[in-house]
């Protein structure tokens, strides 16, 4: 699907739903909250409706705008009836969690942006472009390449927030002279960026501080030293009053060790668990990912595991991260 032909979808339905994956980040949200401005510069029918609550550090990127948790007794319906489905920041149905099964149903037009690799054919209208740095930059092409609105200052500060997180401030390999352009018209629009990065990432709760200092301390590396990884009990988060939402940023603090190429977080959950992977260089931890079904990026992906025991995989997974290194770094 082309821009323009997004443009025409988006122009000639009336109702959307605007929904992204479970526990959205900056990007994520972002994204959501870009579409939702756009559309109502046209008076349409717009409800952003996600399967998890906006993690608490992300709260003042949807002021003003009613971001609903999925209830099925009260959007199942809405999702059926509703012209159009608009997924964003994600390739892959399954990743809605609860949502899944009504939007399947859903005989709705479906429209699908991203930039993750590896996306599900379950729509003939996607655009997906895994060279992007985020979302949030395809929307803002998108807004440029079509001229479908300006870009004011309520789309800029949320577009900043989703390119900043997914660029990792901008270290990130997919970080390119365009990107910083796109940076430089948002300051030119009025975005501040230390006051975004402040309220993101400086506003952790104190339980959030406790439980990351408790993981530093039991950081564990693989014998040929080039893997770290850390571990993050469901006891440890009630413990310390912390939502797994919280902990996604975790997982960098092992690449920051010398040698290290590939860290790990391994997150358990109430219903089984979730691991995060990030490396450096060419090492495709995407590939690792996609052997249990996960996915994302070449450098940064993830894999949830539905009903199983995280101290049956741990070793496992480092074990193949090391073979990973070994066979792309030779």
């Amino acid at each position: 699907m082309t821009f323009q032909e997004l443009k025409d979808l988006l122009l000639k339905y009336n109702s959307f739903v605007i929904t992204t994956h479970v526990n959205p980040d900056a990007d994520a949200l972002g994204s959501e909250i870009a579409m939702y401005h756009i559309l109502q510069n046209y008076n349409k029918n717009v409800r952003i409706i996600n399967y998890s609550n906006i993690p608490e550090n992300l709260l003042f990127m949807g002021e003003g705008i009613n971001i609903e948790k999925y209830n099925s007794d009260t959007h199942d319906i809405v999702i059926k009836e509703v012209d159009v489905v608009l997924f964003v920041d994600l390739n892959t149905v399954s990743r809605t969690k609860g949502m899944e099964v009504p939007i399947r149903e859903s005989k709705s037009i479906k429209i699908c942006i991203d930039h993750h690799e590896y996306p599900e054919n379950f729509t003939e209208n996607m655009y997906i472009n895994t060279k992007s740095c985020s979302t949030g930059e395809i929307i803002y092409n998108f807004i440029k390449e079509t001229n479908i609105c300006l870009v004011d200052l309520n789309i800029a500060n949320v577009l900043y927030a989703a390119i900043m997180t997914d660029t990792g401030s901008f270290r990130y390999d997919r970080t390119t002279s365009h990107t910083h352009r796109i940076i430089a018209e948002f300051l030119d629009l009025g975005v501040v960026p230390y006051k975004l990065h402040d309220l993101i990432y400086d506003n952790s709760s104190y339980g959030k501080t406790k439980l990351l200092g408790e993981v530093l301390s039991n950081l564990q590396i693989n014998d040929s030293k080039n893997v770290c990884y850390m571990v993050i009990t469901s006891e440890m988060l009630k413990r310390l009053n912390v939502e797994e939402s919280e902990v996604d940023g975790f997982v960098n603090y092992n690449l920051s060790i010398k040698g290290i190429l590939v860290g790990i977080l391994f997150l358990e959950l109430e219903d089984g668990f979730k691991v995060s992977i990030r490396s450096k260089g060419i090492i495709p931890v995407n590939l690792l990912a996609k052997e249990y079904g996960g996915g994302g990026h070449i450098n940064a992906s993830g894999i949830r595991f539905v009903n199983q025991k995280m101290n049956d995989f741990i070793a496992e997974i480092v074990y193949k991260a090391e073979n990973y290194i070994n066979k792309y770094m030779e």
